[in-house]
């Protein structure tokens, strides 16, 4: 039996807790479809509450649209992930955001010390970086972009 789309925007935002111009965002942005009613007004299937849910979670971790948008194409009939699914998903993410977690800490424990951009204004940049020698390397913080 084929679910009929019957929630109407005003329903799936609330539900969401998202406002209805984020699901028409969402929309031209190709991560949820909807379709018309006789009325031609807009009536999403229940999935997309769970499809909604996993781009909120995915945008938390710090997942762009686009990197969320490039997974769901990955999904077989452009169906919304189920758990299987989500357990992938999390898992790739959960390493990026892993990889983010160390750079902010790594970052939290430098600020007060030089970051390599070359400007030689502090104290320690000419014992760091004397005459700029790291922008030989690059551009930007390059000490704190060090691993």
């Amino acid at each position: 039996m084929l679910e009929e789309a019957n929630l109407a925007v005003g329903t799936v935002a609330k539900r969401c807790g998202v406002k209805v111009s984020t699901l028409h965002f969402y929309e031209e942005k190709g991560l949820i479809r909807s379709w018309r009613n006789q009325g031609n007004q807009r009536r999403y299937k229940r999935d997309v509450l769970r499809r909604i849910s996993v781009i909120k979670a995915a945008q938390k971790m710090g997942v762009s649209l686009d990197e969320i948008k490039t997974v769901f194409a990955t999904l077989p009939d452009k169906r919304t992930p189920n758990k299987d699914d989500w357990a992938k998903l999390s898992k790739s993410w959960q390493q990026q955001l892993n990889q983010r977690i160390a750079y902010m800490e790594k970052l939290r424990d430098s600020l007060t010390g030089c970051i390599g951009c070359g400007c030689l204004s502090m104290t320690k940049c000419p014992i760091y970086n004397p005459e700029d020698i790291l922008g030989e390397n690059g551009i930007g913080p390059l000490i704190l972009d060090k691993n």
